[in-house]
């Protein structure tokens, strides 16, 4: 579901992008069908109902900011024992050269 309203937002980026700055139900539209998508007209209405009197730049603004204090919370890390296998395969003795 969330991919087929992300097409509705990237038609609306386009739009705005190409200049106009409050598109209709049918610039998203038209420009979905260039690309072989089907519109529904419903999540359009939403969108743009949502979209109605922003600019486009400081919606994109504030979302960036709310996904920068959102924790991604990172691995564990690995076990120590696989740690200590990475560290012996990093010490691992080097070729001496011959001397002839």
């Amino acid at each position: 579901q969330k991919k087929k309203k992300m097409k509705f937002v990237a038609a609306y980026l386009l739009a705005t992008l190409g200049g106009n700055k409050d598109p209709s139900a049918e610039d998203l539209e038209k420009i979905l069908k260039s690309v072989g998508v089907e519109t529904d007209a419903e999540k359009v209405k939403v969108l743009l109902e949502k979209l109605k009197g922003k600019d486009v730049l400081e919606v994109i603004k504030a979302g960036r900011e709310k996904l920068a204090v959102v924790p991604t919370g990172g691995g564990s890390g690995g076990s120590s024992e696989e740690k200590k296998d990475d560290e012996k395969k990093d010490e691992a003795p080097e070729e001496e050269e011959e001397e002839e």
